[in-house]
């Protein structure tokens, strides 16, 4: 099993204990001292060591639980009994670790309580290291194989695990640091009691106005999270699901430039796609100019304000959309839709009342993560919102501006987590229980019907325009990469990339990276190729249980796994460093806080598609596996992900992306050491460096496009045994239309 015996985690929980170092260690772990003991230096020792050498007798409580888990992790005994120590030994050092591990600090007791329980401590000790992470994962372990053996999760260890690992995994890095941010809601203001600020900053007019219904006076910006959410949503459903039905229903011979400009945006760092619509729409844009000299018109700062916003965000988020969808039309089985057309249906009512009802887990994912990530957007608003306020750059503005109010960004973001609550729920009674179920254990060698004529002009009337303009505005934006100055002088010229990415030989032989972008450039391709597979993982192994299993919880685990993604990367990244900056989990400065935040970012997509495509496999495919006495890990490797390559492909594509090019839940989290390349774009951004900066951007975009092609060919295409079309759009003579 995946999980492997209880007693191998056993002896992992208890190397931990009694043999690696508990805490971090500042200058990093050499074999030297991984296997010692530590004993001369308490903040290199074991638990072990430190409980029996150091008087420090908090780590007791830990070391007895693992010692009581033993007889429950051998292989002897009654199932009952193993479960009942596992479960009590297990919990007992999981608990310990937690507690010994919050109460105390690098200045001794955390909570003033303990001081008076105990005296003062005299003492002091800094973050959990390799030896208090292998003593946790074992003992989580023990606890999750204790409750298959007691019957739960049908006794199937590794669906018990899985979850376990899910629910710890949430629990330390997205419901810990959110809890954490929302504790300073109730951080009282110098004129008022707790519960008398929480009321007046719920209560805020600039939250809640609608003084826009009877003037121009704007509205508040729940009001105008809310209708830019639901805007962008629902346009950039439609768009992405337009191109999926282009690039997997019809013969259009620019198929696969099409699926390349449709991913093209979210590829790019943030900023772009502002500027490029700036250059396009702005009031001294292309457009404008023509406009006032042609008709004398002067179209203004339009641009600037909910229509700028929108036009940004669909463009940015249409991507995600499609990365869903298309996975989702892929899967839908020709058979039934040949089925309709046998009984005399036209294409049309076919499409109507078989293909589209199938597409409803797909749409409705798509527009949900659509939605969330439209709140949650900060880079597009703060560049073309001008006066129009959503939640997310009023949070920006709480926390990094001149009143400094970390309660009031808090309030903020409980609305958003509401509001992306609501959202949730409101998939789930449009998905509701019905069954979208269209790949099965039976053949399928159908051939998918081209798309009904009134259907394929709306996609095309609708998808050519869009690639036209998103064309132009890659065109406009990337043309400052090959200029002198930007604005200014318009000679062509290749310095910023000389600048950036100089590459000079030594003497001795040796290339030497000379340019100013080459550190970022390696550290951000290094993180991202780290973060993206574990997100990957975890989000299809998330689907496959919220699909595929049923126990209690599991509707709050689903929407604790969208978390991340309802809060702004601002208020994500200033979580990250009030949690993680003092112990027990001191990762503040290191790539281990970089990868984390990559990992829970992106979950939801790769969550959201996996549940999307998995939505349509039937159960009795791995059913079948597991009758034929294959374990439920090989079930799962052997016939659900082979059917799942789209999803993984997005789930991949995305969290490898969206590592290298997002800003706002970094820029708080990035240090020498570990610079970024969008930090660094940014800076450039700032110090009016346009040139070097789009030149940076550009060199990204062209290597995700080639990670994307690698991604693509090592995962491989789904085959599901069906027939290719020469020209799918081909009417057969007196067919129905």
């Amino acid at each position: 099993m995946f999980f492997g015996s209880s007693f191998f985690f056993w002896l992992v929980a208890a190397a931990g204990a009694a043999l690696a170092p508990w805490h971090m260690q500042q200058d990093g772990l050499a074999l030297s001292n991984l296997l010692a003991l530590g004993a001369e230096d308490p903040e290199a020792a074991s638990a072990l060591a430190q409980a029996a050498w150091h008087g420090r007798w908090w780590f007791w409580p830990a070391l007895a639980g693992i010692a009581l888990a033993l007889p429950g992790a051998l292989p002897a005994g009654r199932a009952a009994t193993r479960a009942r120590f596992l479960l009590l030994g297990g919990g007992l050092g999981l608990l310990g670790i937690v507690a010994q591990g919050l109460a105390i600090g690098v200045q001794g007791w955390n909570l003033p309580w303990l001081e008076v329980r105990f005296g003062e401590l005299g003492d002091r000790q800094f973050g959990i290291g390799l030896g208090g992470s292998m003593a946790f994962l074992g003992c989580l372990v023990m606890v999750t194989d204790g409750l298959a053996l007691r019957g739960y999760f049908k006794g199937d260890r590794f669906v018990s695990g899985a979850v376990g690992l899910l629910v710890a995994s949430i629990a330390v890095f997205t419901a810990w640091p959110v809890l954490t941010m929302m504790g300073q809601m109730f951080t009282p203001r110098p004129d008022m009691g707790v519960a008398a600020s929480v009321v007046d900053r719920l209560a805020d007019r600039k939250i809640w106005g609608l003084a826009c219904l009877g003037s121009n006076v704007g509205c508040g910006v729940f009001w105008n999270t809310l209708l830019l959410a639901t805007s962008t949503a629902t346009a950039a459903t439609v768009l992405g699901l337009c191109f999926a039905l282009i690039v997997t229903r019809t013969g259009f011979p620019a198929k696969r430039a099409m699926r390349l400009l449709t991913v093209l945006p979210i590829i790019t760092p943030p900023f772009v796609i502002g500027l490029g619509l700036i250059l396009i729409f702005g009031r001294s844009g292309v457009v404008n100019q023509i406009v006032e000299a042609m008709t004398g018109v002067q179209l203004g700062r339009w641009i600037y304000g909910f229509d700028g916003v929108f036009l940004a965000q669909v463009f940015s988020f249409t991507p995600t959309a499609f990365l869903v969808l298309i996975g989702v039309v892929e899967g839908i089985s020709p058979t039934m839709e040949e089925a309709s057309q046998t009984l005399r249906a036209s294409r049309m009512r076919t499409f109507r009342a078989v293909t589209l009802p199938l597409m409803v887990p797909g749409l409705a994912n798509a527009w949900l993560v659509v939605f969330v990530e439209s709140l949650a957007d900060f880079g597009n608003p703060i560049v073309l919102g001008g006066s129009y306020g959503v939640l997310s750059t009023e949070i920006f503005f709480a926390v990094v501006g001149a009143q400094q109010d970390f309660g009031r960004a808090a309030v903020l973001a409980a609305i958003m987590l509401v509001v992306g609550l609501a959202a949730f729920l409101l998939q789930r009674a449009v998905v509701g229980r019905r069954s979208y179920v269209s790949v099965t254990g039976k053949g399928d060698a159908g051939l998918p019907p081209g798309l009904p004529r009134p259907v394929r002009i709306v996609a095309f009337a609708i998808a050519i325009p869009w690639a036209i303009l998103t064309i132009t505005v890659y065109t406009m934006a990337m043309a400052g990469a090959f200029v002198r100055v930007w604005g200014r002088d318009w000679t062509p010229t290749l310095s910023h990339f000389q600048r950036a990415f100089a590459v000079e030989w030594a003497a001795d032989g040796r290339i030497l990276f000379s340019g100013g972008a080459w550190h970022s450039l390696f550290t951000t391709i290094e993180l991202a190729a780290t973060a993206a597979p574990i997100t990957a993982g975890l989000g299809l192994l998330a689907a496959w249980v919220l699909t595929r299993q049923k126990f209690a919880g599991r509707t709050a685990l689903e929407f604790a796994l969208m978390l991340t993604f309802a809060v702004p990367g601002t208020v994500i990244g200033v979580a990250y460093i009030l949690t993680y900056n003092i112990p027990p989990l001191e990762i503040t400065g290191t790539a281990m806080i970089l990868i984390a935040c990559f990992v829970f970012r992106n979950l939801p997509v790769g969550v959201r598609s996996g549940v999307a495509a998995m939505s349509q496999l039937d159960k009795s495919l791995d059913e079948a596996a597991i009758t034929l006495r294959a374990s439920t890990f090989r079930a799962l490797t052997t016939v659900v992900l082979p059917l799942l390559k789209p999803a993984i492909v997005t789930a991949l594509v995305y969290s490898f992306v969206r590592a290298m090019t997002t800003v706002s839940a970094v820029i708080f989290l990035v240090s020498a050491e570990y610079e970024m390349a969008t930090v660094f774009i940014i800076n450039r951004v700032i110090n009016g460096d346009y040139g070097l900066a789009i030149a940076y951007c550009a060199v990204l975009i062209v290597l995700m496009m080639a990670a994307i092609g690698l991604i693509n060919l090592a995962v491989g295409r789904r085959r599901l045994g069906r027939r290719a079309a020469a020209a799918r759009n081909a009417v057969p003579a007196g067919g129905p239309a």
